[in-house]
Protein backbone atom coordinates (compact mmCIF):
# COMPACT_ATOMS: atom_id res chain seq x y z
CA UNK A 1 0.00 0.00 0.00
CA UNK A 2 1.47 3.30 -0.78
CA UNK A 3 0.17 6.21 1.42
CA UNK A 4 -3.02 4.57 2.40
CA UNK A 5 -4.35 3.09 -1.07
CA UNK A 6 -3.78 -0.33 -2.58
CA UNK A 7 -1.13 -0.73 -5.15
CA UNK A 8 -4.03 -1.30 -7.82
CA UNK A 9 -5.98 1.56 -6.52
CA UNK A 10 -2.53 3.71 -7.41
CA UNK A 11 -2.05 1.95 -10.71
CA UNK A 12 -5.44 3.05 -12.07
CA UNK A 13 -5.42 6.82 -10.67
CA UNK A 14 -1.88 6.91 -12.42
CA UNK A 15 -3.84 5.56 -15.41
CA UNK A 16 -6.49 7.68 -15.37
CA UNK A 17 -4.27 10.79 -15.37
CA UNK A 18 -2.25 9.35 -18.44
CA UNK A 19 -5.48 9.35 -20.51
CA UNK A 20 -6.57 12.85 -19.54
CA UNK A 21 -3.12 14.00 -20.54
CA UNK A 22 -3.80 12.31 -24.04
CA UNK A 23 -7.50 13.57 -24.30
CA UNK A 24 -6.32 16.47 -26.92
CA UNK A 25 -8.15 17.09 -30.19
CA UNK A 26 -8.71 14.03 -32.36
CA UNK A 27 -5.81 13.35 -34.68
CA UNK A 28 -6.82 12.88 -38.60
CA UNK A 29 -6.78 9.02 -39.19
CA UNK A 30 -4.05 8.20 -41.02
CA UNK A 31 -4.49 5.08 -43.37
CA UNK A 32 -0.69 5.01 -43.81
CA UNK A 33 2.78 3.64 -41.88
CA UNK A 34 4.53 6.61 -40.65
CA UNK A 35 8.27 5.24 -42.07
CA UNK A 36 6.84 3.69 -44.37
CA UNK A 37 6.33 5.12 -48.68
CA UNK A 38 3.02 3.40 -49.08
CA UNK A 39 -0.13 2.67 -47.59
CA UNK A 40 -2.06 -0.62 -47.16
CA UNK A 41 -5.25 0.84 -48.17
CA UNK A 42 -6.38 1.30 -51.37
CA UNK A 43 -6.06 5.13 -52.66
CA UNK A 44 -9.21 5.17 -54.73
CA UNK A 45 -12.16 2.83 -55.11
CA UNK A 46 -11.87 2.46 -58.70
CA UNK A 47 -8.42 1.02 -58.10
CA UNK A 48 -9.82 -1.74 -55.57
CA UNK A 49 -11.52 -4.73 -56.55
CA UNK A 50 -15.15 -5.05 -57.05
CA UNK A 51 -17.42 -7.32 -54.87
CA UNK A 52 -18.24 -9.45 -58.28
CA UNK A 53 -14.91 -10.12 -59.61
CA UNK A 54 -13.99 -11.23 -56.04
CA UNK A 55 -16.78 -13.16 -55.66
CA UNK A 56 -16.60 -14.73 -59.22
CA UNK A 57 -12.50 -15.76 -58.98
CA UNK A 58 -13.86 -17.35 -55.53
CA UNK A 59 -16.49 -19.41 -56.80
CA UNK A 60 -13.80 -20.53 -59.69
CA UNK A 61 -12.20 -22.22 -57.61
CA UNK A 62 -15.02 -23.96 -56.25
CA UNK A 63 -15.93 -27.64 -57.45
CA UNK A 64 -19.40 -28.05 -59.51
CA UNK A 65 -22.09 -29.22 -57.02
CA UNK A 66 -22.60 -32.78 -56.63
CA UNK A 67 -26.21 -33.59 -56.99
CA UNK A 68 -27.34 -35.20 -53.75
CA UNK A 69 -28.28 -39.05 -53.53
CA UNK A 70 -32.08 -39.11 -52.37
CA UNK A 71 -32.33 -42.63 -52.90
CA UNK A 72 -32.66 -44.60 -49.24
CA UNK A 73 -29.66 -47.27 -48.96
CA UNK A 74 -30.15 -50.70 -49.48
CA UNK A 75 -30.23 -52.96 -46.49
CA UNK A 76 -27.48 -55.33 -46.34
CA UNK A 77 -28.40 -58.72 -46.85
CA UNK A 78 -26.80 -59.56 -42.80
CA UNK A 79 -29.10 -56.77 -40.70
CA UNK A 80 -32.34 -58.56 -42.42
CA UNK A 81 -31.00 -61.97 -40.57
CA UNK A 82 -32.26 -61.34 -36.75
CA UNK A 83 -33.39 -64.66 -35.62
CA UNK A 84 -31.57 -66.46 -32.97
CA UNK A 85 -30.27 -69.17 -35.50
CA UNK A 86 -29.36 -67.27 -37.67
CA UNK A 87 -27.12 -65.11 -35.76
CA UNK A 88 -25.77 -68.42 -34.38
CA UNK A 89 -24.68 -69.43 -38.14
CA UNK A 90 -23.54 -66.20 -38.66
CA UNK A 91 -20.89 -66.49 -35.63
CA UNK A 92 -19.98 -70.04 -37.01
CA UNK A 93 -20.42 -70.97 -33.29
CA UNK A 94 -19.22 -74.98 -32.53
CA UNK A 95 -19.53 -77.29 -29.42
CA UNK A 96 -15.68 -77.65 -29.68
CA UNK A 97 -14.80 -73.66 -29.69
CA UNK A 98 -12.88 -72.65 -26.54
CA UNK A 99 -12.62 -69.11 -25.31
CA UNK A 100 -9.63 -67.82 -27.46
CA UNK A 101 -11.81 -68.99 -30.52
CA UNK A 102 -15.15 -67.40 -29.19
CA UNK A 103 -13.36 -64.09 -28.20
CA UNK A 104 -12.05 -63.97 -31.47
CA UNK A 105 -15.29 -64.69 -33.25
CA UNK A 106 -16.99 -61.99 -31.06
CA UNK A 107 -14.47 -59.42 -32.61
CA UNK A 108 -15.02 -60.31 -36.23
CA UNK A 109 -18.40 -60.43 -36.36
CA UNK A 110 -18.57 -56.95 -34.31
CA UNK A 111 -16.02 -55.96 -37.13
CA UNK A 112 -18.93 -56.61 -39.35
CA UNK A 113 -22.46 -55.70 -37.49
CA UNK A 114 -21.48 -53.31 -34.67
CA UNK A 115 -23.45 -50.29 -34.94
CA UNK A 116 -21.72 -47.47 -34.99
CA UNK A 117 -19.90 -48.94 -38.14
CA UNK A 118 -23.73 -48.84 -40.18
CA UNK A 119 -25.72 -46.08 -41.99
CA UNK A 120 -27.68 -44.25 -39.31
CA UNK A 121 -31.01 -46.06 -40.64
CA UNK A 122 -29.15 -49.70 -40.04
CA UNK A 123 -28.57 -49.08 -36.37
CA UNK A 124 -31.67 -50.33 -34.52
CA UNK A 125 -30.94 -53.96 -36.70
CA UNK A 126 -27.34 -53.63 -35.71
CA UNK A 127 -27.78 -53.30 -32.22
CA UNK A 128 -30.35 -56.43 -31.78
CA UNK A 129 -27.67 -58.40 -34.01
CA UNK A 130 -24.92 -57.75 -31.23
CA UNK A 131 -27.08 -57.93 -28.45
CA UNK A 132 -28.30 -61.36 -29.61
CA UNK A 133 -24.60 -62.43 -30.81
CA UNK A 134 -22.77 -61.13 -27.04
CA UNK A 135 -25.58 -62.97 -25.32
CA UNK A 136 -25.01 -66.52 -27.73
CA UNK A 137 -21.11 -66.10 -27.15
CA UNK A 138 -20.97 -65.25 -23.15
CA UNK A 139 -23.45 -68.60 -22.86
CA UNK A 140 -21.17 -70.54 -24.74
CA UNK A 141 -17.92 -69.20 -22.51
CA UNK A 142 -20.52 -69.81 -19.49
CA UNK A 143 -20.86 -73.33 -20.47
CA UNK A 144 -17.27 -74.14 -20.86
CA UNK A 145 -16.92 -73.55 -16.91
CA UNK A 146 -14.37 -71.39 -14.70
CA UNK A 147 -11.80 -69.93 -16.40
Amino acid sequence: MLFGKSLFQSVVERLAEEAEEADGPPADPAYRISGLSSGFVAESVEAAPTQAFRLDAYLALMPDPQPENTEAPAVPAHLSRLTIAEITEDLGLRADDDRDVLADKRRAFARLNHPDRQPAAFRDKATTRMKIANLLVDEAIRRLGPA
